[in-house]
């Protein structure tokens, strides 16, 4: 097949799944743009911060993005190209989107709390910690896969005796000057937009300009060059400081910003993709179990079975637990009206299903190159730089733009590693909010409790706390986290399908849409997760990695046991809700 073809039908069933599946939905359950949403009724300066619809839907798409739809279709492509495609669309379309919105719904209805609030009113206080507790350990997963992924965007490279190559080192040094010089252009927006009322149109403009701007001072001017360990250390720093700000000072210019890039790289890679118009070169099925000995596409080892693997090696392209805590954390704290909550969470998960789709189209361009393990052009072999070295190289096809190669490869690991910023520190502010909530009841803050309590339950503790795991986790590299991540953001997100199930019918919406989706995910996500335990011993029993392999095997275990006990209450919860009814 053409991959012109297959992007543009991926694209025509995207958006017919919004226009009749999504709209269905918000008429289902009653979304009502005259009620007041909790940015308005406990609007704080901090948190709770009415944001402007095109601003909300910069931060949310820009945080759920991260590099998970480029990642995840790229590694699960040893599988072909129709499993891939077929998962996106069907796994976007029926469960993600329903996720997201589901999760940003439920909500808002409940004053901007957690998912785990929603757990606590609808089946209760235990089944909430308990959540918590798992939520709280997948976002330290977040963090470490997110965080790995940038400071290998950062990171420079070193000869034998210890200098820099600073050839070698280029393009990383670049991204990191750009993307340091994007969080200072981002706080000056964020002062004149809400602190001097500025135009909002007039803002974004200059906003873009000022981008371009930083592109060409960084591919100009990049002098930090830091080994992967140190940048690690510093992108840790960041998100720590950048999560307990307010929201209107980073977080939401920056992330309405970042979006920009986010829309440029998507239209970069459809022009490129229908500039080259190549065929797709990925067997459209391999086999049921990943025979390509390959670590570039999926790290140290290969995936196993196509089932699990498919639907935990692709997350954020098709659902995502992760995106639950997004929405129900951060976004719905700042939506200015109901209206926009079903083109900010169902509207942005399909965005992203588009962006999984380009992405395997710019994974066939190269697809030679990348199985047999031949560096060309300067393309190493990981997925977020096989994603921009495809883009990159079909843009180099096109009449006229024949030497646009290295500035098309820069600005697109760029985005990525910005939007992987984005994620982190929405991330590590989810972290904090879960931690918090562990601590306290509903109402508390942590200046009404006292004792150890007050001392765990402070912002600056609670961030600390989460950042410097997620941090030491993340140096042990995503390749050997990625798998665990995929798998319990996929059961995270089983669990929070189901509590909006819960939800739905105690306030007496229908939610039978959502049955099936909780029961495959949960069998898809504990089958991983098991997996990963035996795998994890086996690297222990093989004396390999130190202590991580400890680590790794016992939070798998913790996050399967935690759900099962959720799964068993949720379920008593709808059967007696069932009972009720009838």
């Amino acid at each position: 097949m053409n991959s012109v073809v297959l992007l543009v039908l991926g694209f025509i069933i995207l958006i017919l799944g919004y226009l009749f599946y999504g709209r269905w939905l918000a008429k289902t359950w009653g979304i009502d743009p005259k009620r007041k949403t909790p940015a308005h009724t406990k609007q704080d300066g901090m948190d709770y911060v009415p944001a402007k619809a095109p601003v909300l839907m910069g931060h949310h798409f820009s945080s759920i993005a991260g590099a998970g739809p480029i990642n995840g279709p790229i590694q699960a492509a040893v599988f072909g190209w129709v499993p891939v495609l077929l998962w996106v669309l069907i796994g976007g379309i029926f469960i993600g989107a329903v996720h997201d919105f589901g999760a940003l719904f439920a909500s808002i209805r409940h004053g901007g709390a957690s998912i785990g609030e929603v757990i606590a009113s609808s089946v209760g206080k235990r089944a909430k910690r308990l959540f918590i507790i798992f939520s709280w350990l997948a976002l330290i997963l977040v963090i470490a896969a997110f965080g790995s992924i940038v400071a290998g965007t950062f990171k420079a490279t070193f000869t034998e005796t210890g200098a820099v190559d600073t050839a070698a080192s280029t393009a990383n040094a670049l991204t990191a000057m750009i993307s340091i010089l994007f969080i200072l252009i981002s706080i000056a927006f964020g002062f004149f937009v809400y602190r001097k009322n500025a135009n909002i149109v007039v803002s974004s403009v200059v906003g873009v300009i000022a981008i371009i701007l930083c592109l060409a001072i960084g591919i100009n001017f990049h002098p930090i060059y830091l080994d992967n360990t140190t940048w690690m250390i510093v992108v840790g720093i960041y998100i720590l400081i950048a999560s307990v700000t307010p929201v209107w000072i980073l977080l939401q210019p920056r992330d309405y910003l970042s979006s920009f890039l986010l829309y440029g790289l998507m239209a970069l890679a459809i022009i490129g993709i229908i500039g080259a118009h190549p065929n797709l070169n990925i067997p459209a099925f391999t086999s049921f179990k990943d025979e390509i000995s390959v670590d570039v596409l999926h790290g140290s080892a290969n995936l196993g079975y196509l089932f699990p693997a498919l639907f935990v090696t692709i997350a954020c392209g098709a659902i995502s637990g992760f995106h639950s805590l997004i929405s129900s954390g951060t976004t719905s704290k700042q939506l200015d009206n109901e209206k926009h909550a079903l083109p900010i969470a169902y509207g942005g998960m399909l965005i992203e299903c588009a962006l999984a789709i380009i992405s395997l189209c710019a994974l066939s361009y190269v697809w030679e190159d990348v199985k047999l393990g031949v560096e060309n052009g300067g393309l190493a072999f990981v997925p977020t730089t096989v994603f921009a070295g495809g883009i990159a190289k079909m843009l180099s096809t096109i009449p006229g733009l024949e030497n646009t190669y290295s500035t098309a490869y820069s600005l697109l690991v760029l985005a990525v590693s910005v939007f992987c910023l984005t994620s982190l520190d929405t991330a590590a502010r989810l972290a904090r909010y879960m931690f918090q909530e562990f601590w306290l009841d509903e109402g508390q803050t942590y200046k009404d409790v006292t004792g150890v309590k007050k001392i765990l339950a402070n912002p600056l503790a609670a961030t600390a706390i989460s950042v410097v795991l997620g941090i030491a986790l993340g140096l042990t590299g995503y390749a050997k986290i990625w798998s665990l991540f995929g798998a319990s953001n996929q059961l995270l997100a089983a669990l929070a399908l189901l509590a909006v199930a819960v939800w739905l019918g105690k306030e007496g919406k229908k939610s039978k849409m959502l049955f099936v989706p909780i029961v495959f995910m949960l069998i898809v996500t504990i089958v991983a997760l098991v997996q990963a335990v035996f795998s994890n011993i086996g690297q222990i029993s093989a004396g390999t990695d130190g202590v991580w392999p400890y680590v790794r095997a016992i939070l798998a275990f913790l996050l399967v046991v935690l759900a099962i006990i959720l799964a068993i209450e949720s379920f008593q919860a709808l059967k007696k809700q069932s009972k009720t009814a009838k």
